[in-house]
C-alpha cells in the first residue's frame, strides 16, 4: 500500500495534528521536559492552530503512561450544566433511535448547546503528575502563535466553508473565519489577539482563572446573555477525574483505553474478542467477508454502547460482562458469515470534530490524548471577550429520558474518544488515536487490526481505508474499490461511499532497538517530528586554542 506521508524517527517522538502544535510539543522535550510537558504544550498549540476541533471551552481524555509502567487515565470530559435537564430538548426526528438531534438544532449550535468544559483541569493535572514545566511555560508557544498568528492551511479553510452558515450568524465568529463573507484563505494569517490575552491570564492563574476566575466570569456572562444556562458556578465547581484503563487481550498484545464515561476501551475490547475467534489475517485486509465481519462487530458494539455506556456515576455499566471471553463467544454464535443482520444489546439497558496527539520520551513516559469542542467550530460562535470558542457538548446526550445517555445535571458526555496504547510482552508496542466523533473507536478498532492481523507498516495502518456503522448506511471510505462496496451490498449492507470515515490519526510505535517512529495519516494536517542523537560523548572537551 502506498502512503501519503511518510514516517519519522526518533528517541523520543511527536505526532500531532497540526505542524506547528508539532513543533511547539518538540521543542518541550528538546528543552529537556518530559512527554505530559511536550503533549500539553502541544494540545494548547493546537488550541490555536486547530481552532475548529480543540479549545480550552471543551473536553477530553488524557491517557499517561508513566516511566514506571504505570497508567492513568485523566478524565477532563465535559458535564452537563446545573440548569440542565432531561427533557431540555425536543427530538428532532422522535421515531429513529439513532438521531439524537434536537428540534431546531438547539443541542447542537448556540448557547443550550454549551456543556461545563474540563479540558484545562485535565492538562493541568497531568502537569502535577508528570511534567517538568510549568503551566505557564509550556503556554507560551500557544501565546506566540495566537499573539504572532500562523499560515491558514487549505484544511482548516475547508472546514470553516463547512461551517460557514452557521458560524455567519454570529459576528465575532465570521471576523475570524469568514472574513468579508467567505471562508478564510488557505495561505493567509489567522490571529486571535483576545485568546493570546486569556493565554496569558492563565498562564499568570493558572486553571482558576476559567475555572471561577475573571475568564470564567467573563465567559458565563457572554453565554448567559445569548440565553444559555452554563454559569460560573457550573465552571468553578468542574472536576477532574482519574481513572484505570480498560485492559483486552487480543491474540497475545495487550490493548488499553479509556474507560466508561467513554466508550472506547468497552468496546474496542468486545470487538477485539469478538473477532479473535476469526481468521482476520486468513482473509486480508480488503476482503469484502473480512470487512463484513468488521461492520456487524461495530452494529453489535454500538447497540450495547447505547443501551448501556454512560457515565459510571449515573448509570451502572456491565464492563466486566462486556470485556468477556464468555460473552463475545456467545456474540459470535450469532455471527452470519454472509448476511449482515440487525443487532439488539445483549446487556441489560441502563437506569437512566476533536484533535489527538501521541507523544513519547526517551525516559519512558507515553501520552496518548484525546481533546475536542466536540463539532467543527463547536457550538459556533465566539466569545469576544476571551477568543474562545464554546463547545457544543450537549449534542452528544440523549434528547430522550430514561436512557443511560440521557441529560441530568453535573453527568458526564459519553464519548468514543479512543487514546490507545497497546502492550506486547508488557512492553509498550504502539500509541495512537484520532478525531471524528462517533467514529472514533471503530477507527482505532480498525487500527489494531491493521497492525496485529495484517502486519501493516504504522503509515500503512493509520492510512488504510475505513469503513463504520452504528447499525444504519455502512459508511465505506473511497479507498475501497467498487466491486468491494457491491460485495457488502449483496450481504445485505446499506453502503454508503464516504470521503473520510473519522479525522487524521497520529501513531507512534516503538521498536525493540529503542528507536521510535511515527506516522500521521492524510485526514488532516499531522506531522510527526523525532527528536535523535543526544549529549556530548563522555569526556569530551574542546579546545581550539591548546598548545
Amino acid at each position: 500500500m502506498t502512503t501519503q506521508k511518510r514516517p519519522a524517527f526518533g528517541q523520543s517522538m511527536v505526532v500531532t495534528n497540526h505542524p506547528a502544535a508539532s513543533a511547539a510539543a518538540a521543542t518541550m522535550l528538546a528543552e529537556g521536559g518530559t512527554a505530559v510537558d511536550a503533549a500539553v504544550a502541544g494540545l494548547l498549540a493546537l488550541a490555536v492552530c486547530e481552532p475548529m476541533m480543540v479549545g480550552l471551552f471543551g473536553g477530553g481524555v488524557f491517557h499517561l503512561r508513566q516511566a514506571d509502567g504505570s497508567h492513568t487515565i485523566l478524565d477532563g470530559l465535559s458535564t452537563a450544566p446545573a440548569a440542565a435537564h432531561a427533557t431540555m430538548f425536543t427530538p428532532a426526528k422522535p421515531d429513529d433511535p439513532l438521531v439524537i438531534e434536537a428540534v431546531d438544532r438547539v443541542n447542537m449550535v448556540g448557547p443550550l448547546s454549551v456543556a461545563v468544559p474540563g479540558n484545562l483541569l485535565a492538562w493541568s493535572a497531568a502537569l502535577a503528575r508528570g511534567g517538568r514545566f510549568s503551566l505557564a511555560d509550556v503556554l507560551q508557544p500557544a501565546i506566540r502563535l495566537a499573539r504572532r498568528g500562523f499560515t491558514v492551511s487549505p484544511y482548516l479553510a475547508d472546514c470553516a466553508a463547512e461551517a460557514g452558515a452557521d458560524m455567519a450568524r454570529d459576528a465575532a465568529i465570521s471576523a475570524l473565519f469568514l472574513p468579508g463573507g467567505s471562508p478564510i484563505a488557505p495561505g493567509s494569517t489567522l490571529r486571535n489577539p483576545a485568546l493570546a490575552e486569556t493565554l496569558e491570564a492563565i498562564a499568570a492563574g493558572g486553571p482558576e482563572a476559567l475555572h471561577g476566575g475573571a475568564i470564567g466570569a467573563s465567559a458565563a456572562r457572554e453565554i448567559a446573555a445569548r440565553g444559555g444556562i452554563l454559569t460560573l458556578a457550573d465552571l468553578a465547581a468542574q472536576r477532574m477525574v482519574e481513572r484505570a484503563p480498560i485492559r483486552g487481550l487480543y491474540r497475545g498484545f495487550e490493548v488499553l483505553a479509556p474507560p466508561p464515561p467513554s466508550a472506547a476501551g468497552v468496546h474496542v475490547a468486545q470487538m477485539l474478542n469478538l473477532l479473535e475467534g476469526c481468521d482476520i489475517a486468513g482473509l486480508g485486509f480488503g476482503n469484502p467477508a473480512r470487512l463484513h465481519l468488521v461492520a456487524e462487530a461495530l452494529k453489535m458494539a454500538f447497540a450495547d454502547r447505547a443501551a448501556a455506556t454512560a457515565d459510571p456515576a449515573f448509570v451502572s455499566v456491565p464492563v466486566e460482562r462486556l470485556i468477556s471471553k464468555d460473552y463475545a463467544a456467545q456474540r459470535r454464535a450469532e455471527l452470519d458469515p454472509a448476511r449482515a443482520r440487525h443487532w439488539g444489546p445483549g446487556v441489560a439497558p441502563g437506569e437512566a470534530h476533536t484533535t489527538h496527539l501521541t507523544v513519547a520520551d526517551s525516559e519512558g513516559r507515553i501520552v496518548a490524548a484525546t481533546h475536542t469542542i466536540n463539532s467543527l467550530f463547536g457550538a459556533r460562535f465566539l466569545l469576544p471577550e476571551t477568543g474562545l470558542i464554546p463547545n457544543n457538548y450537549m449534542a452528544l446526550f440523549n434528547p430522550r429520558p430514561g436512557l443511560a445517555n440521557s441529560i441530568a445535571p453535573g453527568k458526564r458526555v459519553t464519548t468514543s474518544m479512543s487514546p490507545m496504547m497497546i502492550l506486547k510482552d508488557g512492553r509498550p508496542w504502539a500509541a495512537l488515536g484520532l478525531p471524528g466523533g462517533l467514529r472514533i473507536f471503530a477507527s482505532t478498532f480498525q487500527a489494531v487490526l491493521n497492525l496485529v492481523d495484517h502486519g501493516m507498516s504504522l503509515a500503512e495502518a493509520v492510512e488504510a481505508p475505513r469503513i463504520w456503522t452504528q447499525g444504519g448506511n455502512l459508511e465505506v471510505e473511497a479507498g475501497f474499490d467498487d466491486a468491494t462496496r457491491a460485495a457488502l451490498a449483496a450481504m445485505g449492507h446499506p453502503v454508503q461511499k464516504v470521503a473520510t470515515v473519522a479525522g487524521g490519526m497520529c501513531a507512534i510505535r516503538f521498536h525493540e532497538d529503542g528507536m521510535m517512529e511515527g506516522a500521521a495519516c492524510w485526514r488532516a494536517d499531522g506531522t510527526p517530528i523525532g527528536i535523535a542523537g543526544g549529549k556530548a560523548r563522555a569526556g569530551v572537551r574542546f579546545f581550539p586554542d591548546a598548545p
